[in-house]
């Protein structure tokens, strides 16, 4: 029930309005399993995404609309 609501807020803050009915398996396959690493560098941390493409800039966008605690 937690990852389901997780999943329903992500879609509704951060998502673009065309992945609002998408279902988790889509979500996965566009979003979630994107190769990237992650770099640790000047005490931030950096996500480095190799895919380039539509979806790129829409996860980039989505995490600034989320809110982020300190």
């Amino acid at each position: 029930m937690i990852t389901h609501n997780v999943l329903q807020a992500l879609k509704r803050l951060a998502l673009p309005a065309e992945l609002l009915t998408a279902r988790p398996k889509r979500l996965r396959f566009l979003l979630f399993n994107m190769p990237g690493r992650l770099v640790h560098h000047a005490r931030r941390l950096i996500l480095r995404v190799a895919a380039a493409g539509q979806w790129t800039a829409a996860y980039g966008q989505g995490l600034r609309l989320l809110p982020v605690s300190p």
